[in-house]
């Protein structure tokens, strides 16, 4: 679960692009109970998705030509022009220079040494996210990438996060998933996981990318309710112990995402 939304380094916002925002506001707001409250005609479609009030994430139109529909993650910095610099000497590329966003902040968008888009934000009037790990919010977020050995050095260089690789179905021959967060906080910091794809999936089309998980009440109700809404499972329910119950999908415009009802909840 999340504990480091509030530190640098740490996931700190969230958002969607999507080639029709009205589409993707109904589609997450019926399968998460969540309300779409637009920032304002002089933000060209961008809105916050909120839960009582609080914000849980954002949607806005996609702005990069022929991008893909995909969650955006963003991590908190102290200073985005400083990590863009960092970005560029560790091997990362800059997909849009820091910007201020009005007076709520500054950002800037990034991809990673193996294909992953992430961004940064570096708070203003606008902290971050309101409301993580209840229900219809973020919980965990996790990088599937062709390069993990690469992308683990580049992350500890430009945001200053600890790693810890974990051997899930036995040292020898299981697979390493390494779980990450900023540093100095053990275990209590960690805020997502990084995993290797492997070679088959690589030779099918898997990129590199991110993805968030939402917790959920029930995870085999909350895939069904998708499936009903248009999205697409990619890994059934599973359990995975010590952790919860897990499924990822593609939501009804392409963009990966997972559920999560978890272990600690």
């Amino acid at each position: 679960m999340l504990t480091s939304t509030q530190v640098p380094g740490g996931l700190n916002w969230l958002d969607l692009g999507t080639p029709d925002i009205d589409a993707a506001a109904a589609f997450y707001g019926s399968l998460f109970g969540l309300r779409f409250q637009s920032a304002g005609p002089e933000a060209g479609g961008y809105g916050f998705l909120q839960k009582d009030g609080r914000t849980v994430g954002a949607i806005g139109p996609l702005t990069e030509g022929s991008a893909n529909s995909a969650w955006t993650v963003y991590f908190r910095t102290v200073d985005a022009d400083a990590t863009a610099k960092a970005v560029e000497q560790a091997g990362g590329t800059v997909r849009f220079p820091p910007m201020d966003v009005f007076t709520a902040g500054r950002m800037a968008g990034f991809t990673d040494p193996a294909g992953a888009e992430f961004a940064v934000w570096q708070p203003r009037e606008t902290d971050g996210l309101e409301l993580v790990n209840e229900p219809g919010s973020v919980s965990w977020i996790e990088l599937y990438t062709t390069d993990a050995e690469t992308v683990k050095e580049f992350y500890r260089t430009v945001l200053s996060w600890d790693t810890q690789d974990m051997h899930m179905g036995g040292a020898a021959g299981g697979v390493v998933y390494t779980i990450a967060g900023p540093a100095g906080g053990g275990e209590k910091t960690m805020h997502g996981g990084i995993m290797q794809l492997p070679q088959q999936n690589q030779d099918a089309g898997s990129r590199s990318e991110w993805h968030p998980y939402f917790e959920v009440e029930d995870c085999d109700a909350a895939v069904a309710r998708a499936q009903g809404l248009g999205a697409t499972v990619i890994i059934p329910a599973v359990d995975t112990e010590g952790v919860g119950r897990i499924a990822m999908l593609l939501d009804p415009f392409g963009a990966p995402f997972a559920v999560i009802r978890s272990a600690t909840v």
